[in-house]
């Protein structure tokens, strides 16, 4: 009777945890990060003579599960093909699995259950609606295929035919920075990112083609897929996620243009082709991928300025980018614009948005307001870095980004640890938060006495 009761209680605690898949999804991330970090550790992923330390593998296989971009050492250089190969296989994993993780689960448990039941992954309970969990991981798995075949055959043909290198190292250096780049990882196998190839669009163009695609979420790649000239028939989610995308494109372009247009270190020798390209290129990369054509440390500061902007809002939900996502801070302007009106409802293109999506908005926007705020204070405290550059380092990491100021790997021990806890929440943690609020909504059979304190 004590096992079945204790058989009981285990198939209880499997069946809540398979339930609520989301509980897991963070546990299956430390568990690749931990695998990913042992085969790091192994001598022959290291270049050099010798295993890699402890600390770089746990970094990078961080960064690499996490698709952020950031590395304490030289990709190229410092990690054999082997190791290379290993990091490509954690960033597809981790920006894969991010999305298909819990629908992986349920599917396990045999609980064909719909998304707009159930699945809240992402920031705003991410909805494709009228998909079964089959269908969406139907979609993301071919997608995620097509795109990222289609843009290593063009790097190849390129860095081939245009650039010379051997068909051997085109098809790798194609193949990662296509895997790369859909997953919004920022990895590069060339030391300098992709700055060798500052005026060649047919490399730096199907980059930003797949980051913006998959910076989209597949909510909004599967109403394009569906009904690509309905624009009106689209749910809000992709409508406000498609034109958020535009006008953070659109801003980012022209602000990056207008501040690097005279600087000496970075737009300013290249003709105006190039200027408008690269600029172009870096609207793009602060959306969670965190490739670089141009030295960020060369930026001035009123485009830093703008880079913490857009690292913070990040790109789509149910995708592979990060921050606290476009619909979460369009929701919030709704909020402060409807409060300014006086209006009790927040109402956008028709359709009013619930309070308890507001609320989620509101908390994931303050914890990683708040989240941000304190790793950049004991950044600074442990460190002797410029504040402009450390905050970059922070929101880049919080955010899944990858860009740096070149500061990452001259970070003391303490704080490239604190890097890490700022990616793998970043990752996960927001999304946990906003998950636990949207599972848990109990309705209390009571409520207490109205009292309004002064606000303002």
């Amino acid at each position: 009777m004590a096992r079945q009761r204790e058989q009981g209680s285990g198939s209880g605690v499997k069946s809540s945890v398979l339930r609520h898949p989301v509980r897991v999804v963070p546990l299956l991330f430390l568990a690749t990060i931990a695998i990913g970090t042992v085969l790091l550790l192994l001598p022959v992923s290291r270049a050099g003579p010798g295993s890699a330390s402890l600390l770089d593998a746990v970094f990078t296989a961080t960064s690499a599960v996490a698709v952020t971009g950031l590395a304490t050492v030289d990709t190229a250089t410092y990690w054999s093909f082997f190791g290379q190969a290993v990091i490509l296989l954690l960033l597809q994993i981790g920006g894969f699995g991010i999305m298909t993780g819990a629908v992986v689960l349920g599917l396990v448990a045999g609980r064909d259950f719909r998304l707009r039941d159930r699945l809240a992954t992402e920031v705003e309970r991410n909805r494709l609606l009228g998909s079964s969990a089959r269908s969406v991981l139907y979609l993301a798995f071919t997608v995620t295929l097509v795109v990222e075949a289609g843009i290593a055959l063009v790097l190849i043909l390129r860095l081939r035919l245009a650039h010379g290198e051997s068909w051997g190292q085109a098809v790798w250096n194609g193949v990662f920075h296509s895997v790369s780049a859909f997953n919004n990882a920022g990895f590069s196998t060339y030391s300098d990112s992709v700055m060798g190839f500052q005026a060649d669009f047919w490399i730096l163009g199907p980059i930003m083609f797949a980051v913006v695609l998959s910076s989209l979420g597949f909510p909004v790649i599967q109403e394009l897929r569906n009904r690509p000239f309905a624009f009106r028939s689209w749910s809000l989610h992709s409508k406000i996620t498609f034109l958020g995308t535009l006008f953070l494109l659109a801003a980012g372009f022209v602000g990056v243009l207008a501040a690097e247009w005279s600087n000496p270190a970075t737009l300013g020798p290249m003709p105006w082709s190039a200027k408008t390209l690269n600029a172009a290129f870096h609207s793009v990369m602060p959306r969670t991928a965190g490739f670089n054509s141009l030295n960020v440390g060369d930026f001035r500061v009123e485009t830093l300025g703008i880079n913490y902007v857009l690292m913070f809002i990040g790109g789509g939900s149910a995708g592979t980018a990060g921050g606290i996502k476009i619909t979460t801070v369009f929701l919030l302007l709704l909020i402060v614009w409807a409060e300014i009106r006086g209006q009790q409802d927040t109402n956008v293109m028709g359709r009013r948005v619930g309070s308890r999506v507001e609320r989620q908005a509101l908390a994931v926007g303050v914890l990683a307001g708040v989240l941000i705020a304190v790793a950049t204070l004991v950044l600074v405290s442990i460190s002797h870095m410029p504040m402009q550059d450390i905050l970059f380092e922070a929101i880049s990491a919080f955010s899944t980004v990858g860009l740096s100021t070149g500061i990452t790997a001259d970070l003391p021990p303490a704080g490239q640890v604190v890097l890490i806890v700022l990616m793998y929440l970043g990752r996960v943690g927001t999304i946990t938060v906003a998950t636990a609020l949207a599972l848990q909504h109990n309705q209390k059979r009571y409520r207490y006495p109205e009292e309004n304190p002064i606000v303002g």
